[in-house]
Protein backbone atom coordinates (compact mmCIF):
# COMPACT_ATOMS: atom_id res chain seq x y z
CA UNK A 1 0.00 0.00 0.00
CA UNK A 2 2.83 2.40 0.90
CA UNK A 3 4.55 1.80 -2.43
CA UNK A 4 1.33 2.04 -4.43
CA UNK A 5 0.45 5.39 -2.83
CA UNK A 6 4.01 6.60 -3.34
CA UNK A 7 3.94 5.66 -7.02
CA UNK A 8 0.59 7.43 -7.48
CA UNK A 9 1.85 10.70 -5.98
CA UNK A 10 5.35 10.52 -7.45
CA UNK A 11 3.85 10.01 -10.91
CA UNK A 12 2.93 13.72 -10.74
CA UNK A 13 6.65 14.65 -10.76
CA UNK A 14 8.75 15.29 -13.86
CA UNK A 15 5.82 16.41 -15.99
CA UNK A 16 6.55 20.13 -16.25
CA UNK A 17 9.48 22.22 -15.06
CA UNK A 18 7.17 24.81 -13.48
CA UNK A 19 5.29 22.18 -11.46
CA UNK A 20 8.53 20.51 -10.38
CA UNK A 21 9.79 23.90 -9.21
CA UNK A 22 6.57 24.52 -7.30
CA UNK A 23 6.71 21.07 -5.70
CA UNK A 24 10.35 21.64 -4.76
CA UNK A 25 9.49 25.02 -3.22
CA UNK A 26 6.60 23.54 -1.22
CA UNK A 27 8.66 20.55 -0.12
CA UNK A 28 11.75 22.47 1.00
CA UNK A 29 11.20 26.20 1.49
CA UNK A 30 7.49 26.75 2.22
CA UNK A 31 8.05 25.66 5.83
CA UNK A 32 10.10 28.83 6.44
CA UNK A 33 7.30 31.06 5.15
CA UNK A 34 4.77 29.23 7.30
CA UNK A 35 6.88 29.60 10.44
CA UNK A 36 7.52 33.29 9.68
CA UNK A 37 3.78 33.81 9.15
CA UNK A 38 3.04 32.08 12.42
CA UNK A 39 5.51 34.29 14.28
CA UNK A 40 3.90 37.35 12.69
CA UNK A 41 0.47 36.09 13.80
CA UNK A 42 1.72 35.67 17.37
CA UNK A 43 3.19 39.17 17.31
CA UNK A 44 -0.08 40.69 16.01
CA UNK A 45 -2.36 38.48 18.11
CA UNK A 46 -4.81 40.57 20.10
CA UNK A 47 -4.30 39.08 23.52
CA UNK A 48 -2.69 39.87 26.82
CA UNK A 49 1.10 39.46 26.77
CA UNK A 50 0.89 36.42 29.05
CA UNK A 51 -1.54 34.75 26.60
CA UNK A 52 0.93 35.40 23.79
CA UNK A 53 3.75 33.93 25.85
CA UNK A 54 1.67 30.85 26.66
CA UNK A 55 0.77 30.39 22.97
CA UNK A 56 4.41 30.82 21.95
CA UNK A 57 5.54 28.37 24.63
CA UNK A 58 2.98 25.75 23.58
CA UNK A 59 3.87 26.08 19.89
CA UNK A 60 7.62 26.07 20.56
CA UNK A 61 7.65 23.12 22.94
CA UNK A 62 5.36 21.11 20.67
CA UNK A 63 7.61 21.76 17.69
CA UNK A 64 10.84 21.02 19.56
CA UNK A 65 9.48 17.84 21.12
CA UNK A 66 8.06 16.63 17.82
CA UNK A 67 10.82 17.55 15.38
CA UNK A 68 13.85 17.98 17.55
CA UNK A 69 13.48 15.11 19.99
CA UNK A 70 11.01 12.37 19.03
CA UNK A 71 11.77 12.43 15.30
CA UNK A 72 15.52 12.25 15.89
CA UNK A 73 15.21 9.47 18.48
CA UNK A 74 13.11 7.40 16.07
CA UNK A 75 15.56 8.06 13.22
CA UNK A 76 18.48 7.01 15.41
CA UNK A 77 16.93 3.58 16.00
CA UNK A 78 15.22 3.16 12.64
CA UNK A 79 17.27 4.28 9.65
CA UNK A 80 14.70 3.93 6.90
CA UNK A 81 15.97 4.65 3.38
CA UNK A 82 14.21 7.22 1.23
CA UNK A 83 12.26 6.14 -1.86
CA UNK A 84 14.93 7.35 -4.28
CA UNK A 85 17.46 5.17 -2.44
CA UNK A 86 15.31 2.06 -2.88
CA UNK A 87 13.56 2.58 -6.20
CA UNK A 88 15.07 3.44 -9.54
CA UNK A 89 13.82 7.05 -9.55
CA UNK A 90 15.35 10.50 -9.67
CA UNK A 91 14.03 12.73 -6.89
CA UNK A 92 13.36 16.42 -7.47
CA UNK A 93 16.06 17.11 -4.86
CA UNK A 94 18.28 15.08 -2.54
CA UNK A 95 17.78 14.63 1.17
CA UNK A 96 20.33 12.67 3.18
CA UNK A 97 18.67 12.05 6.56
CA UNK A 98 16.64 8.92 7.27
CA UNK A 99 13.11 9.11 5.90
CA UNK A 100 11.08 7.90 8.87
CA UNK A 101 9.36 9.90 10.24
CA UNK A 102 9.14 13.06 8.14
CA UNK A 103 10.73 15.91 10.07
CA UNK A 104 9.01 18.59 7.97
CA UNK A 105 5.64 16.98 8.62
CA UNK A 106 6.33 16.47 12.33
CA UNK A 107 7.26 20.14 12.72
CA UNK A 108 4.40 21.62 10.72
CA UNK A 109 1.70 19.38 12.14
CA UNK A 110 2.93 20.04 15.69
CA UNK A 111 2.53 23.76 15.00
CA UNK A 112 -0.89 23.11 13.45
CA UNK A 113 -2.20 21.00 16.33
CA UNK A 114 -0.93 23.52 18.90
CA UNK A 115 -2.34 26.43 16.90
CA UNK A 116 -5.80 24.85 16.87
CA UNK A 117 -5.99 25.56 20.62
CA UNK A 118 -5.49 29.30 20.11
CA UNK A 119 -7.06 30.05 16.72
CA UNK A 120 -9.18 27.35 15.10
CA UNK A 121 -9.47 29.06 11.71
CA UNK A 122 -5.73 29.64 11.35
CA UNK A 123 -5.08 26.16 12.77
CA UNK A 124 -7.18 24.55 10.04
CA UNK A 125 -5.37 26.59 7.38
CA UNK A 126 -2.09 25.42 8.85
CA UNK A 127 -3.28 21.80 8.76
CA UNK A 128 -4.03 22.20 5.06
CA UNK A 129 -0.66 23.79 4.33
CA UNK A 130 1.08 21.10 6.39
CA UNK A 131 -0.62 18.37 4.39
CA UNK A 132 0.39 20.15 1.18
CA UNK A 133 4.03 20.12 2.29
CA UNK A 134 3.80 16.43 3.22
CA UNK A 135 2.27 15.45 -0.12
CA UNK A 136 4.82 17.54 -2.01
CA UNK A 137 7.61 15.61 -0.29
CA UNK A 138 6.07 12.35 -1.55
CA UNK A 139 5.72 13.76 -5.07
CA UNK A 140 9.36 14.92 -4.91
CA UNK A 141 10.44 11.34 -4.21
CA UNK A 142 11.98 11.92 -0.77
CA UNK A 143 9.31 10.38 1.48
CA UNK A 144 7.02 7.40 1.62
CA UNK A 145 3.38 8.10 2.58
CA UNK A 146 3.94 6.26 5.88
CA UNK A 147 6.77 8.71 6.69
CA UNK A 148 4.27 11.55 6.39
CA UNK A 149 1.63 9.72 8.42
CA UNK A 150 4.14 8.89 11.14
CA UNK A 151 5.22 12.54 11.27
CA UNK A 152 1.58 13.50 11.86
CA UNK A 153 1.26 10.93 14.67
CA UNK A 154 4.52 12.10 16.30
CA UNK A 155 3.26 15.70 16.12
CA UNK A 156 -0.10 14.83 17.66
CA UNK A 157 1.48 12.93 20.54
CA UNK A 158 4.03 15.70 21.12
CA UNK A 159 1.42 18.45 21.34
CA UNK A 160 -0.77 16.26 23.54
CA UNK A 161 2.16 15.80 25.96
CA UNK A 162 2.94 19.53 25.96
CA UNK A 163 -0.71 20.39 26.60
CA UNK A 164 -0.77 17.94 29.53
CA UNK A 165 2.42 19.40 31.00
CA UNK A 166 1.25 23.00 30.61
CA UNK A 167 -2.37 22.42 31.64
CA UNK A 168 -1.93 23.75 35.16
CA UNK A 169 -0.30 26.93 33.79
CA UNK A 170 -2.94 27.59 31.13
CA UNK A 171 -4.33 31.08 31.18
Amino acid sequence: MDRALFEFFHSLANRAAFLDGLIGFLAVYFVYFLVAGLLFFLYKMKAAPRHKVFAFLTLSLGAVLSRGIFTEIIRFFYDRPRPFEVLNITPLFLDENPAFPSGHTALLFALSFALLHFNKKLGYWFLGFSLLVGISRIIAGVHWPSDILSGIVVAFISVWIVRLLLKKYEI
